[in-house]
């Protein structure tokens, strides 16, 4: 007897009522482990490959494109005479050992990548590669199991609404491992660990199925012959076009609802999580109504029409509702709060689309079944259809749709889009009735096309007080001029202008950087410190455009020959940077500075140059992604390209921030930094943000001769744009060293080390970044006796004790026998520190 046809025991076989349903659970614990192993994936292949556009849309067009390998390719692999179940459970299986082969091997991969430091289109093909290897595997087995199953649903009456019930649990399964994942797993465990959980899950499954298969009969339908594609051209035009505007739709809604909720991997998960439960719950209802009706083909164009209503119901709401319902989210005592409004702000906008799009897929089965066709092959040709329009419209959207267009004009157009998809499959049935008397059906369509694109031309522009202010736009709408919004490639920026002049640069729906005095002192600090202290800053790499303060500070010094801009994303140098001018020395213009627009990371990794100083002023690591530029191993990369007495510094804000996240930033620096040290840009006397400094080499820094250079000729601009942030000397600047690791070792005890293997800082940071307890935080961390360091600071006796005055001022005790008391070694001294909010969070 042949074990893939028939049960293999003795024991009646079960009847196929009795099995279904245990498939509908097992397909529930698939989905999750599914979404926490693509999780971890994507996560790996971004530390190698990078996170810009580019290396998106290659992750996302080899994620969806093994799906839609394996859906097509199933059918005709694996013959129709197996047990649908065995082979179910076989695919579980190989998920396993490709879930370890990308665990393990991604990072080998990765390496060789990156040590092959390719550039341009060749860098592409590169990534194409990486991922491809990595991905497709894995990816193409989880394609295959819906048409593996639908060979055993077609053996029962129904099986068209038992199918769309596997693909709904399928679905709420992957909600459970999103939420699971993000809220638990990975802030707790390694990626390791995590991956290993959602392999014993699909361990469990495989198990499960095989158990199922040894106590059920099967045989194959006379109809299961695979002869070329079983879709029908205009169901399989209409599918792929739900999923060109599903995908399309959540990259747009993904991009402004993380302005609206704050950018953090809990926020995306939250969108994700809603997306794909509208997508589950609406493919529960599209299987009830299979059983109403009897015209699924009409059911799928009356659903694409919904789907034009739901896109401009969602376009609406986050455009001109959501932004502006009265909502601070300081007020909430914990996240969990704003979590939960979170959650039900992103339901109101996307579940009516999203419910569309789930109904959608079993609709179209249905309508495909017609065709008599092995029910494997049919629901392979449904599913790659979906797929592959999805991959068209993540990758438009990604690469194309927002950043030409922009969000309103992509939301019209895929209103209309889905409005062309349903007229395909409504206008010829209702044309047909109209001449045979019946004209009610031929009205009603032309008038709900008619109202859809009506509901286009209604779809209002995206507020720029939501680019601007993100998550408090309600708040803070009118407290400036919007002189500047852009949508660009990976994100969303806008320039303002206060009442008094102040200009400030918006990214993730915050400020990130502005023309205010305290803003300014930190971005020239760190600026000036980077070349300042190596012995030759010749060729400096600046992570981060930004407002391009940091960058113009760099640039002056006449010691630099060669300074490379690092950018993320274009509008900022193209645009943003521009507004800033007379603020950033014009640094853009400047002959001797050249823009890449990469990851920083993957620059780093690829690159073979090395730089006699390194500066980074990444985006908050609250920011999904951001995180990845403070592990050790990112350091670790800096450190490497840093030539011999080469000077790396780093921004780390105390604000939107909790302490943990700081202590982790802190101790990851000193992990592979151990000589570094700390500044502190304490404007008017408080604790405000912080620059690290680190070399390989212990730190040592000779005042006389940095007082010496700052009174040359040639360093004018470097002493002015210091003199306009209220340094007027060397001593001023050294003037705010906070520490170095011997002095914050208490403080740091309990830190968490942020790695490639957990990015443990992202999920710190995000749950911090409605605080605003950047007083505690300094002041916890300066709680110490106070050191002199001199083994860093060397000069003459005058200005070292200069200097030792100046830094009890920055501990807040000034009086005369704290510093007469302070030699080399120094003593117990205690202060109490107090600090503002952040001109950079918009209040």
């Amino acid at each position: 007897m042949n074990p893939f046809t028939r049960s293999t025991v003795s024991s009646p076989p079960l009847p196929a009522a009795a099995v279904t349903p245990w498939i509908v659970l097992l397909f529930g614990v698939s989905g999750c482990a599914a979404l926490v192993c693509e999780l971890v994936w994507l996560h790996l292949l971004q530390l190698s490959i990078g996170s810009s556009a580019i290396s998106l849309a290659v992750l996302l067009a080899s994620f969806m494109g093994g799906m839609c390998l394996g859906s097509l390719l199933l059918p005709r692999w694996v013959a129709a005479g197996r047990h649908p179940l065995l082979v179910y459970a076989t695919l579980e299986l190989g998920l396993v050992v490709c879930g370890g082969f990308v665990l393990w091997g991604a990072p080998a991969i990765g390496g060789l990548y990156d040590r092959l430091a390719l550039a341009g289109y060749p860098g592409i093909v590169g990534r194409g590669i990486v991922a491809a290897l990595c991905l497709l595997p894995p990816t193409m087995l989880m394609g295959a199991t819906l048409p593996a199953v639908a060979r055993w649903t077609r053996t029962q009456p129904a099986g068209d609404a038992w199918l769309g019930r596997c693909y709904a649990a399928n679905l709420t399964g992957g909600v459970a491992g999103c939420l699971l994942a993000a809220f638990w797993l990975l802030p707790t465990f390694d990626a390791g660990a995590v991956a290993t959980f959602a392999m014993v899950m699909n361990l469990a499954v495989a198990g499960g199925a095989a158990g199922l298969a040894r106590r059920s009969d099967y045989r194959a339908s006379a109809d299961d012959v695979v002869t070329g594609f079983a879709v029908p051209g205009d169901i399989a035009l209409a599918i792929a076009v739900s999923g060109a505007t599903a995908l399309a739709a959540e990259v747009i809604w993904t991009r402004l609802l993380s302005l609206l909720c704050g950018g953090s991997v809990y926020t995306f998960a939250l969108i994700l999580a809603v997306f794909l439960a509208g997508l589950g719950g609406g493919a529960w209802l599209g299987a009830g109504w299979l059983r109403g009706t009897t015209r699924p083909r009409q059911a799928l164009g009356w659903c694409q029409l919904l789907v034009a209503g739901g896109i401009g119901w969602a376009a609406w709401q986050i455009h001109a509702s959501l932004p502006f319902w009265p909502v601070d989210p300081l007020l909430a005592s914990q996240p969990l709060f704003t979590f939960q409004l979170d959650l039900v702000r992103c339901a109101w906008a996307v579940l009516p689309a999203t419910l569309c799009w789930g109904a959608s897929v079993p609709l179209a089965i249905a309508a495909a079944q017609e065709s008599g066709h092995d029910s494997g092959q049919v629901v392979g040709g449904v599913a790659a259809a979906n797929t592959l329009g999805a991959i068209c419209g993540a990758l438009a959207a990604n690469a194309l749709l927002v950043w030409w267009l922009g969000s309103q004009r992509a939301q019209q157009l895929l209103i209309v889009t889905s409005a062309a998809a349903a007229a395909g499959l409504l206008v010829a049935p209702a044309w047909r009735t109209a001449r045979g008397g019946r004209r009610l059906p031929l009205a009603c369509c032309i008038a709900a096309l008619a109202a859809a694109v009506g509901l286009a031309a209604a779809v209002p522009p995206v507020p720029a007080a939501l680019v601007a202010y993100g998550r408090h736009a309600a708040r803070l709408a009118d407290r400036a001029d919007i002189a500047y919004v852009g949508e660009g490639l990976q994100a969303s920026v806008a320039v303002s202008r206060m009442p008094a002049g102040t200009l400030r640069y918006h990214n993730a729906g915050k400020v990130q950087a502005s023309s205010d005095r305290r803003d300014m002192r930190l971005q020239r600090m760190l600026g000036h410190l980077t070349t300042l202290i190596p012995p030759a800053a010749r060729r400096v790499l600046v992570i981060g455009c930004g407002a391009g303060v940091t960058a113009g500070a760099v640039s002056i010094d006449p010691v630099v020959t060669d300074e490379t801009i690092v950018e993320i994303e274009p509008l900022v140098p193209l645009s943003v940077a521009e507004h800033f001018a007379a603020h950033n020395e014009h640094v853009l213009a400047n002959p001797k500075v050249c823009v890449r627009i990469d990851d920083a990371r993957h620059h780093l990794l690829t690159t073979r140059d090395t730089y006699d100083a390194i500066t980074s002023d990444p985006l908050d690591p609250w920011v999904k992604g951001a995180a990845a530029l403070y592990t050790v191993e990112f350091l670790r990369t800096v450190r490497a390209r840093l030539a011999p007495n080469g000077v790396f510094t780093m921004f780390v804000q105390l604000y939107e921030s909790s302490e943990a996240a700081v202590k982790s930033e802190v101790a990851t620096f000193f992990e592979v930094f151990p000589h570094g040290m700390v500044f502190a840009n304490a404007a008017d006397g408080r604790g405000y943000d912080l620059v690290l400094l680190g070399q390989a080499e212990p730190t040592r820094i000779d005042l006389d001769a940095l007082e010496t250079r700052l009174a040359r000729p040639d360093m004018e601009r470097v002493a002015r744009s210091l003199r306009e942030v209220g340094i007027s000397s060397g001593i001023d600047l050294c003037g705010t060293f906070a520490g170095q690791a011997e002095d914050l070792r208490e403080w740091l005890r309990d830190a968490v080390l942020n790695r490639d293997a957990n990015l443990r800082l992202q999920y710190l940071a995000g749950l911090g970044l409605n605080d605003y307890r950047s007083e505690e935080i300094f002041s916890a961390m300066m709680d110490h006796p106070f050191r002199f360091p001199a083994d860093v600071f060397q000069g003459s006796e005058r200005r070292l004790r200069q200097l030792r005055e100046t830094l009890v001022r920055l501990r807040g005790d000034s009086t005369a026998e704290a510093a007469a008391s302070i030699p080399a070694a120094g003593a117990g001294v205690s202060r109490g520190v107090h600090s503002g909010l952040s001109q950079r969070n918009g209040q």
